[in-house]
């Protein structure tokens, strides 16, 4: 007789084994669903995977999108000055290509001024000052500005007309005496070209003596018989070109400013794109045909190919240019592009403004915006196709998690609630085997009896 006990069956049932393989199976059977649930959920994983895959590779054709609407901005122009002596020329957005002709008539200069010599002498600015004053009027333009320094001394008064916006005046010291027996003047100089007339008093007396009066800046733009006036060195040559005046023109001699486009960070620009593109293609195809990925015969990828030619097969219907192939970017039969670098320079070679007028910009149209459309349409982070379907499988996945848990609860509580009450059974049969072998025991024990009288 079977004599088994364990954690769950404490009885010396024989029919121990019997009970825990009903168990067993009872909740194997119940397990089914959970197996499909489970089966479930890995297959939105996968497909959860497929499209952060192709989101990443659209996401590169973004970028390359972004990249090529910069080659064809600032990046792309260069600059040239026949003397770079003259002026220093520095382009932001909104230049554009051009040429001009500079002649510096005047380089100007600043007002600067000296506190008078009959003021107290300073030779230790951290403690003196040439004021006993508590406050000082700045003069400057005939506009009145009142200061307080912190501390009676000529470092907090420097100190407070350097910290007070708007002054149009730069204040320092100046030294005119020796190393040995110093002699500390209070400078101020105006930071804009021109005669600015600058005072500093102190209630009572004008403290600053003129050493120089300023004058304008002065320059001729493209041969205009009459010069142009400046306050400040650096002028507008137009929007997004402005030059920094260095020396005055020799002998009346223009020099020649151009500003011109290059193409080849722009034929780098569309291999990268056709790389991308590619790239995305490529990706797209793993989930068409027999044996293909998690995204088989779902529409997604029907419409993302859609998408993808749509880009490839751009058409601005008129113009020098007026497509892709233009450029030398063709479809391969394959559904991939191929870049040809020599017909793009030729192209180029043509006319560098009739390229960047195809492409135009991803605000104002062109191939750049229609091309940016559409990929916002699929990665906008709330509303684009790509973002959305990868966010519908994220919460899928969730949901089936949650089927999974609340079945799995279920399965683990009807084993509990059988092994308690198979466990019972157990110990109830073990308990009557024992009784019987005790009442055996006794009718044997008693045919013995009879059988010895």
């Amino acid at each position: 007789m079977s004599t088994i006990s364990n954690s769950i069956f404490t009885g010396t049932s024989r029919f121990t084994n019997d009970f825990q393989q009903v168990i067993d199976r009872s909740v194997a059977i119940a397990s089914l669903p959970i197996k499909q649930l489970s089966a479930r959920g890995f297959a939105l994983t996968d497909q959860a995977t497929a499209v952060a895959s192709l989101n990443a590779k659209f996401t590169s054709l973004q970028t390359a999108i972004t990249n090529l609407g910069n080659s064809t901005g600032l990046s792309s122009l260069t600059t040239t000055l026949s003397d770079s002596a003259i002026a220093r020329v520095t382009l932001a957005s909104g230049a554009a290509p051009a040429s001009y002709s500079l002649e510096v008539t005047s380089l100007g200069g600043f007002t600067n001024t000296l506190s008078s010599g009959s003021l107290t002498r300073v030779s230790d600015p951290s403690t003196q000052n040439v004021s006993n004053g508590s406050s000082f009027s700045v003069v400057v333009g005939g506009v009145t500005t009142l200061i307080t320094p912190g501390t009676n001394t000529l470092n907090s008064l420097v100190t407070a007309i350097n910290g007070t916006a708007g002054l149009n005046v730069q204040a320092s010291l100046v030294n005119i005496g020796s190393t040995q027996t110093p002699d500390y003047r209070l400078s101020l100089q105006s930071t804009k070209l021109g005669p600015t007339a600058i005072q500093l008093n102190d209630g009572t007396t004008n403290l600053l003596d003129t050493t120089t009066t300023g004058s304008l800046a002065s320059y001729k733009i493209n041969g205009l018989p009459t010069a142009i006036e400046s306050d400040s060195r650096t002028i507008t040559l137009a929007p997004g070109i402005t030059a920094e005046l260095l020396t005055q023109s020799a002998g009346g001699v223009s020099a020649t400013v151009g500003i011109s486009r290059q193409s080849g960070g722009i034929g780098n620009a569309l291999s990268a794109l056709v790389n991308s593109f590619n790239a995305a293609a490529d990706e797209l195809s793993k989930n068409r045909g027999k044996g293909g990925g998690a995204l088989v015969g779902n529409s997604l990828i029907a419409e993302l190919g859609t998408k993808l030619r749509g880009i490839g097969n751009y058409s601005s219907g008129s113009g020098q240019i007026a497509s892709l192939s233009a450029l030398g970017i063709t479809f391969d039969g394959k559904g991939h592009l191929t870049y040809d670098s020599t017909a793009f320079n030729s192209a180029a070679s043509g006319s560098v403004a009739a390229v960047t007028s195809f492409l135009g910009s991803s605000a104002s149209g062109g191939f750049l915006k229609s091309t940016n459309d559409v990929l916002t349409s699929l990665e906008n982070g709330t509303t684009g196709t790509l973002t959305k379907a990868g966010t519908v499988l994220q919460q899928q996945i969730v949901a089936q998690q949650a089927l999974v848990d609340q079945n799995q609860a279920r399965v683990d509580q009807l084993r509990v609630n059988l092994q308690a009450k198979l466990a019972k059974a157990d110990a109830q049969v073990a308990a009557l085997e024992q009784s019987y072998i005790v009442l055996s025991g006794l009718f044997q024990a008693q045919q013995y009896n009879n059988q010895n009288k």
